[in-house]
C-alpha cells in the first residue's frame, strides 16, 4: 500500500527533475506545468502529503490537446484520492476508499476500469513515500516507518537537500504508476484526483510490508505508461512489477500524524538535520531547548513529558 509521500519541490524543480526525451535523437526538454484545474486548490510542497492532498502528476499531453502526441508530457497537480466522475455533491463526501487501487483487481472494477479503459493513466511524482511494518504482531501505535527512495547519484543524500544540484538535473525521483479521474462541480470546475496501484510485495520488500507501489523504473517504462495511443491496456499492466532498485530506511513516529509537515519527518531516525530554511517556530523551540540544557548545566534539572503523536496509516 501507500498512504504518505514526501515532495518538497518547488514546481519549476518538479519540472527539472522530469526532463525527457521523445526519442533517443531528439532534444531533452521539461513537461510544462499546468496549474489552472482543482477547484481552487494549489500543491503545497511537503515532507508529508497525504489523501486528499495535492501533489504533482505526470500524464500524457493529449489528455489536454487532442492534437498533440501521446508522448509529450504535462504535469498537473492532482488531489490524492480519486473522485468518481459520476459523483453527485462535495467531492470529500464521496464515501469511498480510493488512495490506492490493486493490480490484481482493475481490469473488473466498476471504479477503475473506466479510467483505465479511457487511457487515464498517470505518474505519481515523489522524493519518496512512507511506509509502516506491518510484517510483525505489533500494535498499530508501535510499529516502525520508513521511507523508501530511489538510489541517487554518490555525492546526493535524499534526506538532506543541500546535497541536491537543482541547477542541473536535480534528484532522482520516486515514480509510481497510477490512473486519474476527472471531476465537475455544479459550476463546471474540474478536479483532477488520481489513485496509486499497488500490487503484492516482492521478496526484497516484503520484510516492511506485503503491499508495494507499481513503481516504474525507468524513462522507457514511464513513456509506455503514459504513452496511451501507442500502449494498450494490456501491455501497459505487463510493465507493472514490483521495484528491485528502492533502498530504504527508518525514520522518526513523529511523521504518523499525517499534520506534521516538520522537515524531519524523512530524516533517518535519531539523525536531525541543520536546514537553515527551518520555520521560526523550530527555532524558537530550538533555541528553548538549548536554553533548558544550560540551565541543567548550571546544577538545576526538569523532566519533560512527551506526548507521542497518534499512528495514522
Amino acid at each position: 500500500m501507500c498512504g504518505r509521500t514526501c515532495l518538497t519541490l518547488e514546481p519549476k524543480e518538479v519540472q527539472c527533475c522530469c526532463k525527457y526525451q521523445k526519442t533517443l535523437q531528439a532534444k531533452s526538454k521539461q513537461p510544462e506545468y499546468r496549474n489552472e484545474f482543482n477547484c481552487g486548490r494549489k500543491y503545497q510542497p511537503s515532507h508529508n502529503i497525504a489523501p486528499t492532498d495535492l501533489s504533482p502528476v505526470l500524464v500524457s499531453a493529449a489528455h489536454f490537446n487532442e492534437d498533440m502526441d501521446s508522448a509529450d508530457r504535462v504535469i498537473v497537480p492532482m488531489m490524492w484520492s480519486m473522485v468518481p466522475r459520476w459523483h453527485k455533491g462535495d467531492y470529500r463526501k464521496h464515501g469511498l476508499t480510493t488512495n490506492n487501487c490493486r493490480l490484481e483487481n482493475l481490469v473488473k472494477s466498476k471504479l477503475f476500469s473506466p479510467p483505465l479503459n479511457a487511457g487515464q493513466r498517470c505518474v505519481i511524482l515523489c522524493e519518496g513515500f512512507y511506509e509502516w511494518q506491518t510484517t510483525k504482531a505489533v500494535k498499530a501505535s508501535e510499529r516502525r516507518a520508513f521511507y523508501i527512495h530511489m538510489p541517487q547519484n554518490e555525492k546526493v543524500k535524499i534526506e538532506d537537500k543541500s546535497t541536491w544540484d537543482m541547477s542541473n538535473t536535480g534528484i532522482a525521483l520516486l515514480k509510481m504508476a497510477g490512473l486519474f479521474d476527472v471531476w465537475e462541480d455544479e459550476n463546471g470546475d474540474k478536479l483532477y484526483s488520481y489513485t496509486v496501484i499497488t500490487l503484492e510485495s516482492n521478496q526484497k520488500f516484503s520484510e516492511i510490508h506485503h503491499r508495494i507501489p507499481a513503481i516504474l523504473e525507468t524513462e522507457e517504462e514511464v513513456t509506455q505508461w503514459l504513452d496511451f495511443r501507442r500502449t494498450g491496456v494490456n501491455r501497459a499492466l505487463n510493465l507493472l512489477k514490483p521495484s528491485e532498485s528502492i533502498q530504504w530506511y527508518s525514520v522518526s513516529n513523529i511523521v504518523n500524524n499525517s499534520r506534521n509537515k516538520s522537515d524531519q519527518c524523512n530524516k533517518p531516525a535519531g539523525k536531525s538535520i541543520d536546514n537553515p530554511k527551518t520555520n521560526l517556530m523550530q527555532r524558537w523551540l530550538l533555541a528553548k531547548k538549548r536554553n533548558n540544557e544550560d540551565f541543567d548545566v548550571q546544577g538545576s534539572s526538569s523532566d519533560t513529558i512527551v506526548k507521542k503523536p497518534k499512528y495514522e496509516a
